[in-house]
């Protein structure tokens, strides 16, 4: 695997923007997200009302793939139901980890697809799924509060 196919134009754009990366004053949960075999580190911040994620956001540092893969996501959860966002990682980490997914669950996850190859480079998996667990244990942390 060349990695200027994992580095594509979308991971580049989003790892070096940071339009999803400040802080989210009235967040209705902050939860860490870390991966210390690479050493990155988040802290996801989600405002959630009638059940929608209205606004994301992380702080953070870590390498090319996790904040990309951040910033993709927050980008894709945004206005969307907490249930949708839910499937939506559930279907990113199939993805990532080389589980069956369709050409359908692709369209689904917009620029996040652009991270598929990570599943070629095992050490960059926990890199770009880390956010996403992270995802999950925001929504968690929010349905049980």
């Amino acid at each position: 695997m060349n990695a200027r196919d994992l580095y594509s134009d979308v991971v580049r754009e989003h790892s070096l923007s940071a339009h999803n990366k400040h802080s989210l004053p009235h967040a209705d949960v902050r939860i860490p997200g870390n991966n210390p075999s690479c050493g990155d580190e988040i802290e996801l911040e989600l405002m959630i009302s009638d059940g929608i994620i209205r606004d994301g956001a992380f702080t953070g540092v870590g390498c090319a793939i996790s904040q990309a893969s951040v910033s993709i996501m927050i980008d894709l959860i945004r206005d969307k139901p907490v249930a949708q966002a839910k499937a939506l990682a559930d279907t990113f980490l199939k993805m990532a980890l080389r589980q069956p997914c369709t050409e359908e669950d692709l369209a689904r996850l917009e620029d996040a697809a652009a991270l598929q190859n990570v599943s070629n480079m095992p050490a960059r998996v926990k890199c770009a799924t880390m956010p996403w667990h992270t995802l999950l244990k925001a929504i968690d942390a929010w349905q049980a509060a």
